[in-house]
């Protein structure tokens, strides 16, 4: 890996060895030799081309699919950055080499890319929704096994914010913990006497185990598949005593409706388990 591509993926906040492992995993996946390539191509015979958007949305993933071609010495030229609203038919990257390594990274790069991509305009999309209110868009844990951090990423690239990486940096007591400790008090306090200073999110289904959250000493409250009537009374009995975020069957036909409210998050699983890929193509000179 090049060191300017080292740094940019640093500066996008992702571990570049890690970046470079899932690379060498996905180019793994398509064997040692290439039997359509091989036998068409001489080793000598070189190719140029330029990965085209063909729809408007916005690009998430650029470095990354910089890194499949670097990996196998082909050439690049990254004509845009991520976070970059684009049209059809503009140029994303530019890149030339022996033909036979473009067409082994076309794939590779074209599945990270487009799918990143697509996280990133199904982002924007509920973005732009909600704008003007208070409100923004989280993502979740419903992520691809692997792909978390990439995920994760392309939401920021699309406007949206991440939720707690994983199990590890952030609670977040859900219904199965209530049901098991025996009440929101006993699960939050449980918790607390271990991680006094951890940041503590408490699911909650009802006005009154919100209640019961605020009472406990609670600062963030997810309201799990409440009508958008029950958010504003949600957000009038929390007066700001907490942050408010909405969660379960959201849809973006309904994410300006549940943004005014009064919420401050609307948690959206489907960006990362459900985005359609962007539509990108290799189209050689």
């Amino acid at each position: 890996m090049t060191p300017e591509l080292s740094q940019r993926l640093s500066a996008a906040g992702l571990d570049p060895r890690t970046v470079e492992n899932l690379v060498q995993t996905a180019l793994s996946e398509d064997g040692e030799v290439d039997v359509t390539s091989m036998p068409i191509f001489a080793p000598e015979d070189t190719a140029a081309g330029d990965l085209r958007a063909r729809d408007e949305g916005v690009v998430a993933g650029i470095p990354v699919a910089c890194l499949v071609f670097d990996m196998l010495d082909v050439a690049y030229e990254a004509k845009v950055e991520d976070g970059d609203r684009v049209a059809p038919g503009q140029v994303l990257i530019s890149v030339s080499g022996q033909t036979r390594a473009v067409l082994r990274a076309e794939r590779t790069a074209l599945n990270l890319l487009t799918h990143l991509s697509g996280i990133a305009t199904a982002t924007r999309r509920w973005a732009d929704a909600v704008d003007g209110t208070k409100a923004r868009i989280r993502d979740t844990r419903k992520t691809l096994p692997g792909l978390r951090a990439l995920q994760k990423y392309a939401v920021h690239c699309g406007g949206g914010v991440n939720h707690r990486m994983g199990l590890h940096d952030a609670a977040l007591i859900k219904d199965n913990h209530i049901a098991a400790a025996g009440s929101v008090t006993e699960a939050y306090e449980a918790i607390r006497a271990v991680y006094p200073s951890l940041h503590v999110q408490v699911e909650c289904d009802t006005l009154a185990q919100v209640e019961e959250a605020l009472a406990v000493g609670a600062t963030s409250i997810l309201l799990d598949n409440m009508s958008d009537a029950e958010m504003a009374e949600a957000v009038r009995l929390v007066a700001g005593r907490a942050e408010l975020e909405a969660s379960g069957g959201l849809t973006l036909d309904r994410a300006r409706d549940v943004a005014v409210t009064g919420v401050d998050y609307l948690a959206v699983g489907a960006l990362t388990h459900s985005a359609h890929v962007f539509d990108i193509g290799l189209d050689f000179s």
